[in-house]
């Protein structure tokens, strides 16, 4: 008589099936993102993912100075109107040099007090008067610098001089558009390589600064007679990601 499975060789059974079964569930049931399955009855797309570069140089158009003017007085009314009264002959000055009252912009006034020895005695009264003059001839800066530190004496401190490109839009579409070329090229020839032509645009995704941080100079001394300066060149650049569907 044929002896009858044990109890443990059928608990085994059930155990491999029902793993067998939760397997295929777990299979048919995988709807990852990052990897979508094909419409039924059609393949995937072929594809080219290439990276573009575009750069533009262009020569700075506009210097930016930023400068303080300080006054001291033993009250605070005469500190702050001896520091107006300075950084209005600066303007004065700066006026004078061909630049536009519209471009000297106020952007800070302070009135603080000074300290004696014993640092909490009052002694007095500093006011300082900080601008930002906004050059657009700047072949002349070297001439505005030298009016600014004559009408402004020793109490002229030159905080920044920087260079930009006032208006850069022309720029970026340019470096854009060498970007997105020389993606294209690079596209071209790996589908030649292939044995293909390059089709639609799939994606398109860009990265890069654009236009760049305007360009600082070394702190000038404010009683130096002249200081040669000189705007140099700024890059404007792009890199572009573009995924062509290849046919």
């Amino acid at each position: 008589m044929p002896t009858p499975p044990s109890t443990s060789v059928r608990t085994v059974g059930r155990t491999v099936a029902a793993a067998a079964i939760a397997l295929f569930v777990v299979a048919g049931c995988d709807t990852s993102s990052s990897a979508p399955s094909p419409v039924p009855g059609t393949t995937a797309p072929r594809q080219v993912t290439v990276v573009g570069e575009g750069k533009v140089d262009g020569t700075p158009d506009t210097l930016t100075i930023g400068l303080s003017i300080a006054a001291t007085a033993p009250d605070a009314i005469g500190a702050s109107n001896l520091a107006s009264s300075r950084i209005a002959a600066v303007t004065d000055a700066i006026a004078g040099q061909g630049v536009d009252r519209k471009d000297v912009a106020t952007t800070s006034v302070t009135l603080q007090p000074q300290y004696g020895q014993d640092g909490t005695t009052i002694v007095g009264y500093q006011s300082s008067n900080s601008v930002d003059v906004k050059v657009r001839r700047v072949d002349t800066g070297p001439q505005v610098l030298g009016a600014i530190t004559t009408a402004g004496g020793d109490a002229t401190r030159i905080d920044s001089v920087t260079y930009s490109i006032e208006d850069d839009s022309q720029y970026v579409r340019d470096a854009r558009q060498r970007a997105f070329d020389d993606a294209r090229n690079r596209a071209q020839q790996y589908a030649q390589l292939s044995g293909l032509s390059l089709g639609k645009v799939l994606s398109i995704s860009e990265t890069g600064s654009g236009a760049p941080p305007p360009t600082p100079l070394p702190r000038v001394d404010a009683r130096a007679a002249a200081v040669p300066l000189s705007p140099g060149q700024q890059t404007v650049g792009f890199s572009v990601t573009v995924v062509w569907e290849l046919t």
